[in-house]
């Protein structure tokens, strides 16, 4: 077994030995930095109590550490070359289980409903390919998976745009549904010089509390992410402009709804806070259902 997986020369090793090569395709970079991951699953707050769900586990490094925090583990790995190799770099850990399919495919609920019964709490804890970033972390958030919390490795760039607060001027669509499903913070900053292949861009790792998952409420949460999305994929008109145009809805009607909530009339989408495009979307489905 190969003790020290942090030495780009034993990962190249272990990999020749099974006549496996990086596959861009997945997105993969293994970190070197022998510091990363020990310190994404301390900051994680993982322990014996907890269950941890993985996805992606590259060589095992990161899969590693998890074992050594957490009560059990489960790694999802989709390519069927790596299998082997963890057959080996996991070597003599007995509380980890390697699934070898599609994240995006599996059936997470169950997975979780039958591989951490006795752990007090799960938490997600991974290296994700960076191509996958946004369906994997909008899949935890919309789905009720049970999860008390979210740690991912992302570009440093997507992460910064994820934690943004609702409102400013680096928040998307995607960071409203960050902000209202979680409570995001950046845990550390990551140098590209700690992954090989070494990636164009430094990288960070980002951590979702869950435990308030359902903070907001909101008559017609479907409703309220569509208006959401299409308020950012306008961004350059107003809100009642992106709106009427989409919704079909009178803009002198959102013009009122705005001034009922002391809200400019001529703002932008971006610049509404979760609370304000809450009250917006409970008014516009009460004028719907009357």
């Amino acid at each position: 077994m190969y003790n020290n997986l942090y030495s780009i020369k034993n990962i190249k090793d272990i990999m020749n030995k099974y006549g496996v090569s990086f596959h861009k395709n997945l997105g993969q970079n293994f970190i070197t930095s022998p510091h990363i991951c020990p310190k994404m699953v301390e900051l994680s707050k993982i322990d014996k109590d907890c269950g941890v769900v993985e996805i992606g586990t590259g060589v095992g490094v990161l899969t590693r550490e998890l074992c050594k925090a957490a009560k059990k583990v489960v790694a999802i790995e989709i390519d069927s070359r790596l299998i082997p190799i963890l057959g080996e770099s996991l070597d003599g850990l007995d509380n980890i289980h390697i699934i070898n399919d599609d994240f995006l495919k599996v059936d997470i609920k169950k997975i979780i409903d039958i591989h951490f019964s006795d752990c007090k709490e799960v938490k997600v804890c991974a290296n994700i390919p960076y191509y996958l970033t946004s369906d994997i972390i909008t899949s935890f958030l919309e789905k009720d998976f049970g999860v008390s919390s979210l740690t991912f490795m992302v570009q440093k760039e997507v992460g910064d745009r994820l934690c943004s607060k609702v409102g400013s001027k680096t928040a998307g669509a995607i960071s409203f549904l960050v902000n209202y499903f979680s409570i995001p913070k950046v845990l550390l900053k990551v140098s590209k010089s700690s992954f090989c292949p070494s990636p164009k861009v430094d990288s960070c790792v980002i951590y979702f509390d869950m435990k308030n998952k359902n903070k907001y409420t909101c008559s017609d949460e479907k409703l309220l992410f569509k208006i959401v999305k299409f308020s950012f994929l306008q961004r350059r008109k107003s809100f009642a402009n992106a709106l009427s145009s989409k919704f079909n809805i009178e803009k002198s009607q959102i013009y009122e709804i705005l001034e009922s909530f002391n809200i400019d009339k001529n703002i932008r989408g971006e610049r509404l806070s979760i609370d304000e495009f809450i009250e917006i979307t409970n008014k516009i489905s009460a004028m719907n259902k009357s």
